[in-house]
C-alpha cells in the first residue's frame, strides 16, 4: 500500500488508495483505544502480533506541510497508536469536513515516536482527497483506526538486505530500514522523477552507524545517477549476497525487483498499493491475485511474499 496512500509505493507501500480512491469505511463496529498500560504502550503489548484488534484513537494533527514535490508530511499526535505499529502497517484516516469523501484513506506510515506519541504520513498529492488532506490545517481531530495490515516479515537471521524504494514507496520502508539496521547492513535504492521529488530516509541518530549503503536514481539525473532503480537492483543482486529484499513504489518495478531476487535465490517481500474501502478485510475491494487465490491487500497484506503475487 502506498503513500498515497499505501504500499507500491506507496509506497502506497501502504500506500494511498488514497487520492486516487474515494473509498473508505466508516467505523462501526470498531472499539475506542483502550486506556494504555504506564507508558503508553500498546494494548497488545508493544510489538502488535499479526492478529491483534485495531481501535480507534482520536488524533490530532500537529503538523502538515510540503515534504517534496507534490509530496506532504503528516504529523499526528496519536500515542496509543505510535506505540503499537509496526514497519509497513499502515493506519486509516478520514478526511474532515468533506462531505463528499465518505470513506476513509488508508496511509503508509513513514516514522512513529513513541515516547513523544508522534505518528508520521507521507502522503503524495494524487487525487481529490489527498489534494484536500494537504489543507487540513495542525489542531484538527482526526480520528484514526490502527493498526492495520500485515507488515514486513524479516526472515530470521537476516544480516544483510536490499532495500529498494521508488518515488514515495520511500513512506513505508523507512520504518523497516531502521529496524534492518539494528541488526545488520543495508544496501538501500532510492529512485524518483528527480530531485525535487525524492523522500529522504529518517533513521534515529546513530542507528545503523556504518552499516548503510545508499544509490539514488533519478529519471532526469539531477541526483545520484539518471537511470532505473531496477538497473541498479539487478547489478547489485549479481555483485553481492543478500538476506533479504524488500521493495514498495511503481507495481511494475515491483514486478522486476521480485523477478530479479528470485532468480537469485533470495526471499523477497513487496508492500502493494491497492484502492481499500473499508481497511479491515470485510469488503474485499482490495484483492490481490495470488498462488492460493484472492488476497485482502488490507488484511493479508499490504506487505506480500513476492513468490506469491500473481503479476
Amino acid at each position: 500500500m502506498r503513500s498515497t496512500g499505501l504500499g507500491a509505493a506507496g509506497a502506497v507501500g501502504a500506500a494511498d488508495a488514497v487520492g486516487a480512491a474515494d473509498g473508505g469505511e466508516g467505523t462501526a463496529g470498531l472499539p475506542p483505544c483502550p486506556a494504555p498500560p504506564a507508558g503508553g504502550a500498546c494494548p497488545a503489548g508493544g510489538a502488535r502480533p499479526a492478529a491483534a484488534a485495531s481501535f480507534l484513537e482520536q488524533a490530532v494533527v500537529e503538523e502538515n506541510g510540503a515534504f517534496a514535490s507534490g509530496i506532504f508530511r503528516l504529523v499526528l499526535g496519536a500515542p496509543r497508536t505510535a506505540g503499537c505499529l509496526e514497519p509497513g502497517q499502515f493506519v486509516h484516516l478520514p478526511l474532515p469536513g468533506s462531505e463528499s469523501r465518505l470513506l476513509r484513506r488508508p496511509f503508509s506510515v513513514y516514522r512513529t515516536d513513541a515516547s513523544n506519541g508522534f505518528v508520521e504520513v507521507v502522503y503524495q498529492t494524487v487525487g481529490a482527497g489527498t489534494r484536500f488532506l494537504a489543507g487540513v490545517r495542525p489542531g484538527t481531530a482526526l480520528d484514526l483506526v490502527a493498526p492495520l495490515g500485515r507488515g514486513w516479515q524479516v526472515p530470521p537471521g537476516t544480516r544483510k538486505a536490499l532495500v529498494v524504494a521508488g518515488g514515495v514507496g520511500m513512506a513505508p520502508l523507512n520504518m523497516l530500514v531502521a529496524r534492518l539496521l539494528e541488526e545488520g547492513g543495508v544496501h538501500l535504492v532510492v529512485g524518483a522523477r528527480s530531485a525535487d521529488c525524492l523522500v529522504p530516509l529518517a533513521v534515529p541518530v546513530g542507528v545503523g552507524a556504518g552499516r548503510l549503503g545508499t544509490v539514488t536514481v533519478t529519471d532526469d539525473g539531477s541526483a545520484g545517477c539518471k537511470g532505473l532503480t531496477t538497473d541498479v537492483t539487478r547489478e547489485l543482486l549479481q555483485q553481492e549476497a543478500f538476506d533479504y529484499v524488500a521493495t514498495c513504489g511503481p507495481e511494475p518495478m515491483l514486478r522486476i525487483v521480485a523477478e530479479l531476487a528470485l532468480a537469485a535465490g533470495v526471499p523477497c517481500e513487496v508492500s502493494l498499493e491497492r484502492r481499500m474501502a473499508c481497511g479491515i478485510g470485510a469488503c474485499l475491494s482490495c484483492a490481490v491475485p495470488t498462488r492460493t487465490g484472492l488476497r485482502r491487500a488490507c488484511a493479508d497484506g499490504p506487505v506480500f511474499d513476492a513468490r506469491e503475487v500473481l503479476w
